[in-house]
């Protein structure tokens, strides 16, 4: 099929790369503009350009969908369908009405579980066992539209958002090539989502990043995994900002407060929490490369340190 492919992220070069494999044609690809990136902030292309130029793809950077321009110029490339994955703009009813067999987007989650910008981290942070990418034909809501595929995978438990996105794009691109076979061939029928069922996944704030050692500490650990890469869990220590980068839970009862830092090994550093202590596995100072916690402990002696609130 003639496809038009509206990506920008990482997440979305496989999937690309698929479906050009598997002989579609790809009429032009969307992807955000270039936006400042790095310490110097430098204009930098989003992943889907790099690739895109790289393989002599039309590329197309609209600021916004929302003009009569933007839907005349992709109206005139008369494409079949219009693949989304992780573009990041709104598709207006315009664009959605453009292409006869309508646009189909490739979401990171059990649909209609965890609709909306943070599927992949939400479902890590609720301790979900499993998540998944759901091929769905897009409508005017919010990850509402008919269900055309699924893809399950298990979440394994020491599992960072980060990975998970690693693995999760490798499906994606997978999922899509298949439903795009599927509809040109007359083989995928589109189901209702229950909304009864839906939940949402609101985008990431660094506050929610923050561990508060009064929870338990099996609820910390899927915090520090559903914060890395970013924005990074993080807590007090000794007035700077230490980010955790990865934890495990250990069970147990401790009659000491919460936070308060009850074993420091090379294996690791154990806080108490309000159930059970969070063993540190990798730590970064403010300015600092991740290091291991037998590294830190080199030049932190942190044994009884109580770990506590950044100030913001």
């Amino acid at each position: 099929m003639d496809v038009i492919f509206a990506g920008s992220s990482e997440f979305a070069v496989p999937s690309l790369a698929m479906i050009r494999s598997a002989g579609h044609r790809v009429r032009a690809v969307l992807t955000q503009p270039d936006r400042p990136a790095g310490r110097k902030r430098r204009l930098t292309p989003t992943p889907i350009k790099k690739y895109a130029s790289e393989t002599g793809l039309d590329v197309l950077e609209p600021v916004s969908l929302k003009s009569a321009e933007i839907e005349d110029r992709l109206a005139l490339l008369q494409p079949d369908i219009m693949i989304v994955v992780d573009y990041g703009l709104l598709i207006p009813p315009g664009v959605l009405a453009i292409p006869p067999r309508g646009c189909i987007n490739g979401h990171a989650s059990l649909l209609p579980r965890w609709r909306g910008a943070a599927p992949i981290e939400r479902a890590v942070l609720a301790g979900d066992k499993e998540t998944g990418i759901t091929v769905m034909q897009m409508d005017e809501g919010l990850d509402t539209g008919d269900i055309l595929l699924v893809r399950r995978i298990a979440i394994d438990g020491r599992e960072s958002a980060g990975d998970l996105r690693e693995r999760l794009a490798q499906v994606c691109a997978e999922a899509l090539t298949c439903a795009l076979n599927g509809l040109a061939d007359g083989l995928l029928h589109p189901v209702h989502q229950d909304d009864s069922r839906a939940c949402y996944a609101p985008k990431l704030s660094t506050k929610e990043a923050e561990l508060g050692w009064h929870l338990p500490a099996q609820d910390l650990g899927h915090r520090v995994r559903a914060f890395n890469p970013r924005p990074g869990a993080y807590t007090d220590y000794r007035g700077s900002r230490l980010k955790v980068l990865d934890a495990e839970p250990i069970p147990g009862p401790l009659d000491v407060p919460a936070g308060t830092v009850v074993r420091a090994g090379p294996d690791g550093i154990d806080v108490a929490t309000g159930d059970g202590s969070l063993r540190l596995l990798e730590l970064q100072l403010p300015g600092g490369r991740p290091m291991s916690a037998a590294v830190f402990l080199n030049g932190h002696p942190i044994l009884g340190d109580r770990l506590g609130t950044v100030s913001t």
